[in-house]
């Protein structure tokens, strides 16, 4: 009966003890699922553009006649210049417009989000939380509901149909505040901060010289949202802008649709030449946005 008893507490004992780690290093299956759904995404993402790029060289009857993912006779300046000619050569400046609205509200609107994403963050004020709520609540509203609030405000101030009309409602980014705060909270030490104000350091030189380093890899994020939202935004350029010469190239290319036939390459390549600027900045920027959130902060 003992020597029983003994058993069955050293197998208590031995239940309690705490189990080998298994290793954390990924099996050939779990390598080879990873690098299909991989491939499966980049072929997913890159296809479009891949179409496009073939669709852009073809003419209407190419298009329709010849293999839809190879080259056919080759058009692309007969495009080129049906694109200049539809558009009355303003293409490029649809292009620079756009580059104009997104660059100056994605500069804009990353300095507002990430002062007020770290105001929230770091500082205690009444009405913070109610403040935090209602940034929250913007997160949940549809853009396309404030268009027409818009325009009718715009129009009464004498700001419709210019570029402040399509700058200023862009800078405003809830999604950006909210990044901007969740960012300050994690990777800016009140610690710092309170350093900082010690050796007598304002507030503005605070956050200008400290907390705009700590915070690079978010203002990189939260610019390239804010200038990827402008420049594909359709609505409000709709709503606001009349003049030809104003139109982003989003609109342009969609007058174009709307108000002549033209030849569905010179359309593809339009939308080509629309997107390459796109490519260039997420390629530019990607070594920041992918940075650690503190990265040298720790550093002597």
């Amino acid at each position: 009966m003992r020597a029983r008893l003994a058993r069955i507490r050293g197998a208590e004992r031995a239940s309690d003890r705490p189990l080998p780690p298994r290793s954390m290093a990924p099996t050939a299956t779990q390598r080879a699922i990873a690098i299909v759904v991989a491939l499966a995404a980049l072929f997913y993402f890159l296809f479009p553009i891949y179409w496009v790029v073939i669709a852009s060289t073809k003419s209407n009857a190419d298009l329709v006649s010849s293999f839809g993912l190879w080259f056919s006779d080759f058009r692309l300046d007969e495009n080129y210049a049906k694109l200049m000619g539809w558009t009355k050569g303003l293409f490029w400046r649809w292009v620079l417009n756009s580059l104009i609205y997104s660059c100056a509200a994605g500069a804009i609107g990353t300095l507002l989000s990430v002062m007020a994403g770290y105001a929230l963050a770091k500082f205690r004020f009444p009405g913070r939380a109610a403040t935090l709520g209602i940034i929250m609540g913007g997160l949940l509203m549809p853009v396309a509901l404030l268009t027409i609030p818009l325009y009718v405000m715009f129009q009464q101030v004498g700001l419709a149909d210019t570029m402040a009309s399509i700058i200023i409602p862009s800078c405003v980014s809830p999604f950006g505040v909210f990044l901007g705060w969740v960012y300050a909270q994690q990777s800016v030490p009140t610690e710092l901060i309170e350093a900082a104000r010690i050796d007598g350091a304002s507030e503005a030189r605070i956050f200008f010289t400290m907390v705009t380093r700590l915070l690079a890899p978010a203002m990189v994020t939260i610019f390239l949202f804010i200038f990827v939202a402008t420049w594909n935004n359709f609505l409000l350029p709709l709503m606001m802008i009349s003049t030809d010469a104003l139109k982003p190239v989003t609109l342009g290319l969609y007058g174009m649709m709307s108000y002549f036939a033209p030849a569905k390459g010179a359309v593809m390549l339009g939308a080509l030449l629309g997107v390459v600027p796109l490519i260039i900045l997420f390629l530019a920027l990607q070594r920041f946005w992918r940075a650690g959130l503190a990265a040298g902060s720790v550093k002597g």
